[in-house]
């Protein structure tokens, strides 16, 4: 692991995130909700480290907070991703026939779809919150993992240790999630790295848009949303939320790619 940099840089700056989202209470030095006129678009100085806002709030504490919102979503839409596409691989792969066809064809015609504007256009119909937001992302982005689920799947049920287990006598069941599915769990895992620097991106565009997270509740989206009306006057509203959105992408990326060479012991480092 010392010689996997990638690996070394996305565990910290994500378990740096991690802690400042979980501790956001104690780090952030003010309300993130509170108001203060005469303090509007003050810029970054020793008192308020990232400047206030058009109605004088802090913007470190408000980007301190939408961290909180960034990882929730990634975290929890892809779980929920990664659920279903993993259960519909292993089925599509292992039971074959009219099944796998079925699947497929399912597959297909969400991958016809641009992704984000499928979710516009869900979105468009729900109540903007952050339990909508998670779950159409979720719904949404399993499609490519079921391929490659799938594949896998059919390459390993092939394997003599699998048709030992059927001439065995084991349930499909135990087969699939005893046999099968510790074998694929590395990739499964790299994706859900990856996935979850995708919904955190997807996240940020719908909030920029006005169909994510709504004010008062800061997320990066719609602070850099906010600070594009103020971008000649105010610049702090725009690239303080930019750089945090760029930093924990770049670190999820960096994430899973460590993890992609950590589980592949042929590859160099």
């Amino acid at each position: 692991m010392k010689k996997n940099s990638s690996l070394i840089a996305g565990l910290t700056i994500v378990g740096v995130l991690i802690i400042i989202a979980f501790f956001a209470k104690f780090i952030s030095p003010y309300n993130p909700y509170e108001q203060n006129l005469t303090s509007r678009l003050k810029p970054p100085s020793y008192k308020n480290f990232f400047g206030t806002d058009e109605l004088g709030r802090d913007v470190f504490s408000r980007m301190i907070y939408a961290s909180r919102v960034s990882l929730s979503v990634g975290f929890i839409s892809v779980g929920i991703a990664t659920f279903i596409g993993t259960i519909l691989g292993l089925i599509s792969g292992y039971y074959g026939k009219f099944i796998d066809d079925f699947i497929m064809r399912l597959v297909d015609i969400m991958l016809c779809f641009p992704t984000f504007f499928l979710i516009i256009l869900v979105i468009a119909f729900l109540k903007p919150s952050i339990y909508n937001i998670m779950i159409v992302i979720g719904i949404t982005s399993w499609p490519g993992l079921t391929r490659y689920v799938r594949a896998e799947v059919l390459r390993i049920k092939s394997l003599e240790y699998v048709l030992s287990a059927k001439l065995a006598g084991l349930s499909s069941f135990r087969i699939l999630f005893v046999h099968i599915l510790p074998n694929i769990l590395a990739p499964v895992i790299v994706s859900f790295s990856l996935g979850i620097s995708s919904a955190i991106l997807t996240e940020s565009g719908l909030s920029f848009l006005g169909l994510g997270i709504q004010p008062p509740e800061p997320s990066w989206g719609n602070i850099l949303s906010s600070g594009k009306d103020y971008i000649h006057i105010a610049w702090w509203l725009s690239l303080f939320p930019g750089i945090a959105i760029f930093i924990t992408v770049v670190s999820f990326n960096l994430l899973a790619e460590g993890l992609r060479i950590f589980f592949n012991p042929k590859e160099k480092i």
